[in-house]
């Protein structure tokens, strides 16, 4: 079972997939996966921190899934237009209203982040397929603004649509600081628009400001589509992350 194409069946529904972040065979939930609504509400496979289902589990589970979106479809009455009569022309009838007009778009802002943002943060971070639990990652936010590096966030209006971390790191082999963007993320719907290319000028003003001579990311080798955009960006591949879960 391909996870990516599992992945993508998932969000056609509006769902998400949750994939174990454990790499190891035979450690831990590897090779299992969860779904969540867009929420971030568990729907199948979690117990507790764990994942449970196995992707072909998954699959059977998006598949009843359409099908009792099917036969909700079915149940709901057919409504029909009652026809008014029509009303006789009056010569002196009122002139129509005029119309409103729609209000603009709210237009993205990027601040750093507050310790009010870490609910909406959680959807943000799940979408890479991180399960972390509300408290946590208040305490983690919490931390981060103390040190001085509070991450940067997008918002739309009072929606939180992006994500973007930050470390400064000081470094023997280094004269100067490096920084490093640590996640960085943006909702699905508002893709495209520019809210990534924000974020990463708003990191690389805060690197600049802090006297660092590089800007270093990482990129899981299936996020394809983050490859391309960084390199828009100006990154380049200079080498080959190694991890090992502790």
């Amino acid at each position: 079972m391909d996870l990516d194409t599992l992945a993508e069946s998932a969000r056609n529904r509006g769902l998400r997939l949750v994939r174990s972040r454990v790499r190891t065979p035979g450690k831990g939930d590897y090779g299992k996966v969860g779904i969540t609504d867009a929420a971030g509400k568990p729907l199948l496979g979690f117990n507790g921190k764990a994942l449970t289902a196995t992707p072909e589990e998954a699959q059977a589970f998006l598949r009843k899934h359409d099908a009792a979106d099917w036969g909700a479809s079915l149940d709901q009455p057919v409504k029909r237009k009652v026809q008014r009569p029509r009303q006789p022309a009056n010569d002196r009838q009122a002139p129509p209203k005029p119309e409103r007009k729609p209000k603009p778009p709210p237009i993205p802002v990027v601040r750093t982040a507050e310790q009010g943002d870490a609910a909406q943060l959680l959807p943000l971070i799940r979408l890479l397929g991180y399960t972390p639990h509300d408290q946590a990652l208040k305490q983690r936010l919490k931390k981060m603004m103390a040190s001085g590096n509070p991450p940067f966030v997008a918002t739309l209006g009072d929606r939180t649509v992006g994500l973007c971390g930050v470390q400064v790191s000081t470094m023997l082999q280094r004269e100067k600081p490096v920084g490093r963007i640590t996640i960085l993320v943006v909702a699905d719907d508002v893709r495209g628009k520019g809210i990534g290319r924000m974020l990463v000028d708003a990191a690389e003003a805060r690197f600049k400001a802090d006297g660092c001579e590089l800007i270093e990311v990482t990129s899981n080798d299936r996020h394809l589509a983050a490859h391309a955009f960084y390199r828009r960006l100006g990154f380049e591949r200079t080498s080959i992350r190694f991890a090992k879960p502790l």
